[in-house]
């Protein structure tokens, strides 16, 4: 199996304007180890929901900026030799056409905002 057949990713919108989200009941709900939700849409932003546990492969975006928030766990960013290690309550963007890797060495939940025309496994 290939590295992109482990991942679940979503691309269908899940909720409606004035639809409420919640977020830690769907963190509790899902048992698969990679998984990403499309939550909703924000002007011409997709904002996706991430359970994560393990490695995603290297990739870019040619065209879109990509922003990461972590909720609970460690997001570990690769980006060239640097790692950036995330904790709850943190931040990092990533401009487009920078080559990165996300990983998670314990199950991780985090929330991405990024346009809505990127392909989330990379260009």
């Amino acid at each position: 199996m290939s590295d992109r057949a482990k991942y679940s990713i979503s691309t269908d919108i899940e909720y409606s304007p004035l639809e409420l989200i919640d977020i830690p009941n769907l963190i509790r709900a899902s048992k698969k180890k990679w998984q990403n939700i499309s939550l909703c849409e924000v002007n011409d932003c997709v904002v996706r929901l991430g359970i994560i546990h393990g490695e995603f492969h290297w990739h870019k975006h040619d065209n879109e900026d990509e922003f990461f928030y972590v909720i609970h766990g460690l997001l570990h960013i690769d980006i060239n030799e640097k790692v950036h290690i995330l904790q709850p309550g943190q931040g990092f963007m990533i401009p487009k056409g920078v080559v990165h890797r996300t990983r998670a060495p314990e199950r991780t939940s985090i929330l991405m905002f990024e346009g809505k025309t990127v392909t989330p496994t990379g260009d």
